[in-house]
């Protein structure tokens, strides 16, 4: 019997459409900064931190809008949940951890937790696990620029750019300049 070679099972995906341009995503971000600033009665005791990849050029991009609404800006941390994950087995024989700088606290902070979509709450439960080894919050917001729903967990957030109803076969590709080259909102599909 010859030796017959085993592919993986690999999902491509398909681009849909695209649901939100580079001056929907920037109008987007001005409204979730005044959000946030409304909410909190300014900038006291806030802090922005950015969930490792795309939630860190997000956060980056709230701080610049509250400056220049306030003419102050919250500090930007950088959580990186490579180890709290509860699918680090599935994702990755050898996960790629980037060096960050971890001295930040968020002891007595209001933390508004920062990513792009909220899908299972998966990785918000991941964050929150890791947030906490930075010290014990006042509070913590999750704001995410997508909300797909089909949440697994009993999370939700707190300030939500856009709602997205997707199909188990959907996928939503945020797409940044600073990490993409590229700046758009995707809908695709997998397809086997």
């Amino acid at each position: 019997m010859e030796n017959a070679e085993v592919k993986p099972n690999v999902a491509l995906i398909r681009e849909k459409s695209q649901l939100m341009s580079a001056s929907e995503i920037d109008r987007t971000l001005v409204r979730l900064a005044n959000e946030i600033l409304e909410r909190n009665n300014g900038l006291s005791g806030v802090v922005l931190v950015g969930v490792r990849r795309r939630g860190v050029p997000l956060a980056e991009r709230l701080a610049r809008k509250m400056k220049e609404i306030e003419k102050t800006a919250p500090p930007v941390e950088t959580l990186d949940i490579t180890f709290y994950r509860d699918d680090l087995s599935t994702v990755a024989q050898k996960p790629v951890v980037q060096e960050v700088p971890s001295a930040f606290t968020v002891e007595g902070k209001t933390v508004i937790l920062v990513d792009d979509v909220l899908y299972t709450g998966r990785t918000t439960r991941a964050a929150l696990d890791a947030l906490l080894d930075h010290g014990r919050p006042q509070r913590v917001d999750l704001c995410v620029l997508i909300d797909r729903g089909h949440r697994e967990l009993p999370i939700q957030a707190n300030y939500v750019g856009r709602v997205i109803q997707t199909s188990d076969i959907e996928v939503i590709e945020v797409r940044l300049q600073e990490i993409d080259n590229e700046e758009k909102v995707k809908l695709c599909e997998r397809v086997l």
